[in-house]
Formats: structure tokens, sequence, C-alpha cells
């Protein structure tokens, strides 16, 4: 039988490895920002064009490289970290396996420019898919700079893959962000299509924070400090009002690196028990400084990933910072949310003892059968009517854009445990959950609006500023247009903020801001490329966030006049995210449950 195996080629070595590597133009971003932090630069810059597809080009005053090392810095496994196997136990800087230049190369056309403090002519290589094409002494300034185009020209299978600029530049400034935050002593920078997106100067660790999220951060955020013979932890936690619903600012570092790592993550959340609202999430900027032996970082390809030597002690120490921290700075849960002031003893009594036993007086003469005790002291029918009705007007009053006053009642229903409506039809019953339920209502009913421009806006007395970070900000900022057709009038931008001046009827004022961030949530998950598709996913999200929610109690109008809405709609049996808003049960079903 012939040999079968062979040696793969160079070239095919390379763009495996690269596919370890480079999953996008964000992992170049990465890759690069940090062998310029290895190289001791106190300044960064990093250009970018069409989100990193067609340029990423990182430019530093670092060290430099001679010819020899600028030549051998782009072959397989050549780094200047690691001598020997031990070394991987004490690994202080970012870069060590050697194979993030090999692996770019090998899938893209790089320049590169480089000079060492001391020598006149600095050094210039271009290689095109691992093979170098050109190289020559030039005129440069002192350091590094390299230039990646044409990401993936000789994969195109890959390319295919990548997203929109949109999502694609996300990834991006987030790799951004988390190096620039690790390392407030150097001054970053990041321009998009010669726009500048970032200018970070020197700075300290909360400077940088509010640099990057805006200066109302400042007021947000609760320090943190500890030192242990295990770790150090610095850094910062935003205060539990401050919390979001949806994934928050969640930024952890170990010596200097950012990780992604669950258990350490809920450490701090347990920290924050009984302080957030339900659903909310804790934002937080922490810093631990390990010894490098304690640890191993290699177990990941994109270095993201830590293994620890003594998880649990890490976890409690952490728990217990971020608690005491919390509670230092005077923010402790109540002990019973649902109290009723009513019941507390007033202020004036507090340091009083009482003089004398309560009395109780009893009416032994009172019987509720009697006909002159009923009529002179129970509360009248009129009152009692006027009672219920103050109490349903309330509940109508909200829900009174949804429902129709003037919708004929085709089913007798019920409602369980504020979730589900279940109402009688000839065959059996139908079971209806009721937020899915709605949010086809609202979508049909925004859609129909957006469509027919029908959507009546109210102007707002004082315009509303809402703040963002500066992601945030250049996300709705591609999206005004669509976002302005569904009646939310955007009167300007800030570099932290988005000001409203007018919003559709159907929405009340207090839910804008949820709106918004339901909105940028949704659009963090994907963003589809043409406009129709953006105002189709906006409308999604707006119907999620203003539909009625599990646990409302609803009146039985308000439950007959969904199920009558509901069965209207076009697409009545599915909600638009694609979950089935009711079922039906057939006497037949019935009977197999007794049988």
């Amino acid at each position: 039988m012939a040999d079968i195996i062979q040696l793969l080629p160079d070239h095919v070595a390379n763009q495996i490895a690269a596919g370890e590597v480079v999953q996008r133009p964000a992992s170049v971003v990465k890759e690069l920002l940090e062998n310029a932090i290895d190289a001791k630069a106190t300044d960064i810059k990093l250009l970018v064009k069409d989100a990193g597809k067609a340029l990423i080009q990182v430019m530093d005053n670092g060290s430099g490289m001679s010819a020899t090392d600028a030549r051998l810095c782009f072959e397989r496994h050549a780094t200047s970290k690691i001598k020997s196997a031990d070394d991987l136990f004490n690994i202080q800087t970012k870069g060590f396996r050697g194979e993030a230049l090999a692996s770019i190369a090998a899938i893209a056309h790089v320049e590169l420019k480089t000079r060492l403090n001391h020598d006149e002519l600095g050094n210039f290589i271009r290689i095109e898919g691992s093979e170098v094409v050109e190289q020559e002494f030039i005129n440069t300034p002192k350091g590094s700079s390299i230039a990646v185009k044409n990401l993936f020209y000789n994969i195109p299978a890959r390319r295919n893959f990548l997203k929109s600029n949109t999502i694609e530049m996300r990834h991006i400034i987030d790799e951004f962000l988390r190096v620039s935050l690790a390392h407030p002593s150097i001054s970053f920078s990041l321009y998009h299509n010669d726009q500048e997106v970032y200018h970070l100067p020197i700075s300290n660790l909360r400077q940088r924070i509010v640099s990057v999220f805006g200066s109302k951060t400042n007021e947000k955020l609760v320090p943190i400090k500890e030192e242990t013979e295990i770790l150090t932890l610095e850094g910062f936690v935003i205060k539990p009002e401050f919390a979001k619903k949806k994934r928050g600012e969640q930024f952890f570092f170990v010596n200097e690196r950012f990780i992604k790592s669950g258990y350490l993550n809920h450490a701090i959340t347990s920290a924050f028990e009984g302080l957030l609202p339900d659903g909310s999430i804790p934002s937080f900027f922490l810093f631990m400084n390990v010894p490098p032996q304690s640890i191993d970082i290699n177990i990941h390809p994109t270095k993201t990933e830590i293994k620890f030597d003594n998880e649990q002690s890490i976890y409690s120490i952490i728990r217990s910072t971020v608690k005491h921290s919390l509670g230092q700075y005077n923010i402790a849960p109540l002990l019973d949310f649902e109290r009723d002031a009513n019941l507390d003893t007033p202020y004036q009594y507090k340091d009083k003892n009482p003089t004398q036993n309560p009395t109780i007086e009893v009416d032994r003469n009172f019987n509720p059968f009697k006909e002159s005790y009923s009529s002179t002291n129970k509360p009248s029918k009129i009152d009692i009517k006027q009672h219920i009705d103050f109490i349903t007007f309330e509940s109508e009053l909200s829900q009174e854009k949804l429902f129709l006053d003037n919708q004929k009642s085709q089913y007798k229903t019920y409602q369980i445990q504020g979730k589900y409506i279940i109402s009688s039809v000839k065959s059996g019953v139908i079971l209806i959950h009721q937020q899915y339920a709605h949010e086809r209502i609202l979508y049909e009913d925004l859609f129909k609006s957006t469509s027919f421009n029908e959507q009546p806006i109210q102007q707002l007395l004082f315009p509303l500023k809402i703040y963002f970070d500066t992601i945030e900000i250049e996300l709705l900022k591609s999206i005004a247009d669509e976002i302005m057709n569904l009646g939310i009038e955007i009167q300007s931008f800030t570099t932290d903020a988005i000001i409203i001046s007018g919003i559709p009827s159907l929405i009340q004022e207090d839910k804008i801001v949820s709106i918004f961030e339901e909105l940028i949530h949704t659009f963090q998950q994907d963003i589809p490329m043409d406009s129709f598709s953006i105002t189709d996913l906006i409308i999604k999200s707006m119907s999620k966030n203003l539909s009625i929610k599990t646990g409302t109690k609803l009146s039985e109008k308000e439950q007959e006049e969904l199920v009558n809405k509901l069965f209207i709609c076009k697409e009545p049996s599915i909600s638009p995210f694609g979950k089935k808003t009711f079922t039906t049960l057939t006497l037949e079903d019935f009977d197999n449950y007794f049988n």
C-alpha cells in the first residue's frame, strides 16, 4: 500500500494556523495592539478602513526592530518572549506564541516599517500570502508601523463569513477598549475611515473609564481595593441603581489581560445580591494581579480564558471585597422591599414609651343580618361600585391604547398565573401566552402605522436627553433614519448622549430609555444589511419592550380584547420572534389525560 501521510506545505500550515488566531478583523487588531504594548510603546494609533476588511494599521513609538528581527518575526513559532518550556509558567507579556504575525501574513498583504531608536535608517518589508516580495532600508520614525491590507484575500470562503461593517467594527472597538482600559498609562487613538472615533490621552484608571464611557460615568463608580497574599484587586463597580437590564460594561482583567470567567463574574453578581432590580446585571471594571506561575493562560487560542490554581479562594476574596466596598459607600439592601410605610412608628414617637395598654372595644350588638345595621353601616352599592370602578379605571387607562372599546367579545376568558389566558371554543380550549400574543399585536400595529405613515407623534414639552457610551452612540447614529421613520424624533447627538424631541403617541415617555436599551442590545446581537430589515428589527425590539409582561394581571375585558385582537392579526400563531402565541387543546386531548 502506498504511503498516504505527507507534510503540509508551509503556506498551507500557516493558513490553518490562521484559522485559530485570526477569526475576524478584530483578531488582527488585538494581536497588533498587544505587540505594540510589549514593545514598550507610550503612544499607539489604530487606523481602520472598511471595518478592517480593507486596512488595519497600528503605529507605535515603541522599541522597534532590527532588520533581522523584522524578517524573522513573520516566521512561525518565532518569539522573543519564550526561551524554554518553563517560561510558559512565568508569562509577563501579551503575545508569546510566535504565531500571530505568521498567521496574519498568510492571509493578507502586510507592510512593516520599523526602526530602532539608535539607528538612522529603518526597515521596510512587504509580504503577500507568506511570501516576502520586498525588503529595503527606509527613513521612518522610531518604533513600528504595521499595515494589514485585504484580509482573507486568498480565502474568499472565510471572507464571505464576515458580518456587516457595523458588526465587525463593533468587535474592533471591543478589542480596542479592552486593551486601552488595561493600560491607562498609554495614549490610544482609533480612526475609522479617516474619522476619529476615540482619542484617549495618558491618564489614570478612573479618567480612562470616564473618557471611554462618558462624563456621567464618574458619579456611578464605587472604588474597589484589596491586597492579600493571593492577589491584589482594584478597580470600580457601577452603583446598583445604574445597573442595566441587558449586558452592561463588564471588564475583568488578570495581570493586565482581559479575560472571560463566568465563575468570577458570579462572585461579583453574588456580592450585589439584594441590591439589583430583577433582571438587572452589574457593571464593573476590575483588575486583578496574581503571581504568573499561579495561572495558566495558554488554554485557549485567544488567551481570554485562564486557569487558576486556587479558584475558590479568589472567588471568596472578590465577593467579600465587592460586598464590603458597596457597604462602605452606604449601598445596602433593605430588609423588606414591600414593607408598608404607613405601619412605621412616627419619628416623634420613636423614643416614647407607651403609658397605658391600648383598649379594645367590641360592639356586642353587632349582627350583620339585621336590616337596620346593614342599611346604616355598610357602604352603599354606589360607594362599592365607585371604588371598583376607580381601581379598574387605572388599569384600563394604561391599556386604553392597546385595547379597543368598541369590539364585541367573542371569547369567554380566564387568566392563569398572570401569564396565560385560557378561552373555551367548540373543539376544546385555547391556551394563549399573553406576552407573546401582545408582541404580535404591537408588531403588526407598529408595522402598519409605519408603512402608511399613520404614526401620530407627540412633541415633548422638554426634550429628553439619554446618555450612552461612544460605542452605543455610533450604533444609534448608523440607524438614526430608521428610528425616526418610526416616529421617534431625534433632535441631535452629542458625544455621550442622544436628545429626543418627539415620540409616538403609543409610547409613554418613561419607556423611552428601556426601548433604546433593548434596541442596542438587539443590534449588538445581529444587524441586517438592508434598511427594510433594520426597520423590521427595530419594530420587533419595540414590540418586545412595550408588550404586557408575565405577571401582569388583566381584567376580564382586557383579556377578551387581547384575544380578539390576536385573531385579527395576519400571523396570529407566532410572535415576531418566532414563539408560539397559542396552542389548542381538544376534548380528545383532555380525554387522553384520563385514560
